[in-house]
């Protein structure tokens, strides 16, 4: 299986997220796109650079209003008197409520910012974009005839919407990927397998029947995002039965997950897509450090090898799974499952 991957990612190195209160550096590290590279590597995956595929495909996912923030922001935070070498947001408006887009920088960064886990460093931008074509070339290959390709995006981007980062994500790489798909397929699944919900997916394709929305995930009563991954989640308007969510409890080992992605798979074959994109976390693992969930090292390959089953022209796109020992051989495991299960 092909690779795409950018180094552009390493000068974004987020030093601000806040936790229970506490101010801690981001647990979405540079470090990590370096050890999944090298597992790619010793597996002996061809490694590509993504081609530069423009502005094209991040403006058909997100807002001209929320690009030009994203990209500007930095440099006028660092005019304003007394601010931190990094932006985050210190007030947000209230949801559901009428509220006007703000003029002062503040202001924008809690219209465009969900949490305090994505601020916005000097290089984010560069980082974000880079991503984003490192998940347009892997969906190019696809299209292209490869029947399955990995982009190793960094940073990750299934939390953000499509005028709000969050969780560590500005771009949504799997929403880009999956409507570049959509160039020549008229109906095209995202199966998100994280160990979070992929809730900045599921807002940008809740009102759409084209792109099929799935997620496996912690259940939100213990797990963050919180606010969504609720089973009753099922999408409005033409979306409406286009999204599914399938809530796992903490500690979920592999056979449990097991089980759910069989569901998550029959909802896939049931829409019939002409391809896939599958958000691939790595942070299900017993040993990853949010400690959600129990899957095996071997369990991914297992997890990978079902979806691999589902026939389909496929774009693994890496989303979360954080620093141990066990991030290379997860994702050398899911490599191997998927190609084994073609």
């Amino acid at each position: 299986m092909k690779i795409v991957y950018s180094d552009q990612h390493q000068d974004h190195d987020p030093q601000q997220f806040i936790v229970r209160g506490r101010l801690k550096r981001s647990n979405e590290q540079p470090e990590r796109a370096y050890r999944l590279l090298a597992s790619a590597q010793a597996a002996g995956h061809p490694v590509l650079a993504p081609e530069d595929h423009g502005a094209g495909p991040r403006a058909a996912v997100h807002t001209p209003q929320y690009l030009h923030f994203l990209e500007t922001a930095w440099a006028r935070w660092q005019a304003l008197e007394g601010a931190s070498d990094e932006v985050m947001p210190n007030v947000y408006p209230f949801p559901g409520q009428p509220c006007s887009y703000p003029d002062s920088l503040v202001g924008q960064a809690g219209y465009h910012m969900g949490d305090n886990a994505c601020s916005i460093g000097q290089h984010t931008w560069r980082a974000a974009t880079q991503s984003a074509q490192v998940a347009t070339h892997a969906a190019q290959l696809v299209l292209d005839g490869e029947h399955a390709a990995y982009a190793l995006c960094r940073p990750p981007g299934h939390h953000a919407y499509a005028d709000r980062a969050n969780g560590f994500c500005y771009l949504n790489n799997a929403a880009i990927a999956a409507q570049h798909l959509r160039q020549r397929h008229a109906r095209v699944a995202i199966l998100d397998v994280d160990v979070h919900h992929g809730n900045g997916t599921q807002g940008i394709f809740w009102r759409r029947n084209d792109v099929l929305t799935v997620s496996l995930h912690g259940d939100p009563h213990f797990c963050t995002p919180f606010f969504t991954g609720h089973a009753h989640e099922r999408g409005e308007g033409d979306g409406l039965g286009y999204n599914l969510n399938l809530p796992l409890p903490k500690g979920t080992d592999t056979p449990a997950y097991l089980q759910a992605l069989a569901r998550a798979c029959t909802a896939v074959r049931a829409f019939a897509p002409g391809a896939l994109v599958v958000s691939l976390g790595l942070d299900a693992h017993e040993r990853d450090p949010y400690q959600a969930m129990a899957v095996t090292t071997e369990g991914f390959a297992l997890i990978t090898a079902e979806i691999a089953r589902l026939g389909l022209p496929t774009v693994l796109v890496q989303e979360g799974g954080y620093l141990s020992d066990d991030l290379g051989p997860n994702l050398a495991s899911a490599l191997r499952g998927f190609e084994a299960g073609v």
